[in-house]
Order: structure tokens, then C-alpha cells, then sequence
């Protein structure tokens, strides 16, 4: 695949993530009180949360240190994609990793906190973009790891 076509895969990704992510915060920010909690199946709950933190609620309260965290790891990222752009599906992860960090960011930029609404028992309320950004970590690994072990071209 050519270093091209990878950046536009990689924007395609990231595209979908943030318009799912947004859609559904937009959704969530218009039909759910902030603080409700509606139940969808008993392991699974509909809720409307701000998270001023990152993961987890990581860093709360940290205003400016979490938007310099935030585009540390989005530089970090790209500048990692830019020297690996033709690695076999690195385009998978960096597209759900930068999707997911964007959609966040817009919320963290627009609101000053991030519209959390997935809500399950015994784990702290997340939203599409963390999805993107845990399973765009576990892709990662897993396209290293794989690229790790394929022979070197001769």
C-alpha cells in the first residue's frame, strides 16, 4: 500500500470514529438530563456524565495540562504513522486512536469537559471515542506484534 493511500485510510478511520462519537454525544447531550440514568439491559445503562479527566477520569480537574497531555499523544501518534505509514493495518489503529483523541478533544475544547454516557456496573461512565481509543490500543499491539513477526522483505 502506498504511504498515500495509508494517510487516507487513516483519515477515514478517524473520520467515522469522531462522526459516531459526536453524533452519539449530541444524542445523548439532547435526550438525557445530566446525572440520569436509563436502564437498557440490567448490565448496561444510558447515562449523561461530564468527565473533566481523562481515562477513567484521570487527571480531573486538570484543565490545560490535559489539552497539553492530549496533543503530546496525538503528536506522538502521527509522528510514530509518519515513519510507519506502509506497516500492514498500522492505518487501523491510528485511524481509531486519532478518531477517538479528536472526538474528545472537541468536547474538551467546546465545553471544557468530555459528555461520558456508556455506564456499566463497577467500571466509571465512557463514551464512543474511549472505545476507539482502548480497542485502537489493543489493534496496536496486535498490528505490532504481527508485523513484529512477519519477514523482513528481501
Amino acid at each position: 500500500m502506498s504511504t498515500a493511500a495509508a494517510w487516507l485510510r487513516v483519515g477515514l478511520v478517524a473520520a467515522l470514529v469522531l462522526v459516531l462519537d459526536q453524533v452519539t454525544k449530541a444524542l445523548v447531550r439532547a435526550d438525557v438530563e445530566v446525572g440520569e440514568k436509563n436502564e437498557v439491559l440490567p448490565f448496561l445503562d444510558i447515562v449523561h456524565v461530564h468527565n473533566d479527566g481523562v481515562a477513567f477520569g484521570f487527571l480531573g480537574g486538570g484543565g490545560a495540562l490535559v489539552l497539553i497531555v492530549v496533543f503530546a499523544a496525538v503528536a506522538l501518534l502521527l509522528g510514530f504513522f509518519a515513519r510507519n505509514p506502509t506497516a500492514r493495518w498500522m492505518w487501523l489503529p491510528t485511524g481509531m486512536l486519532l478518531g477517538g483523541a479528536i472526538g474528545n478533544l472537541v468536547d474538551r475544547i467546546r465545553q471544557g469537559y468530555v459528555t461520558d454516557f456508556i455506564g456499566q456496573p463497577f467500571l466509571p461512565s465512557f463514551n464512543v471515542a474511549d472505545i476507539a481509543v482502548t480497542c485502537g490500543v489493543i489493534v496496536l499491539v496486535i498490528v505490532l506484534e504481527l508485523n513484529a513477526r512477519r519477514p523482513a522483505a528481501a
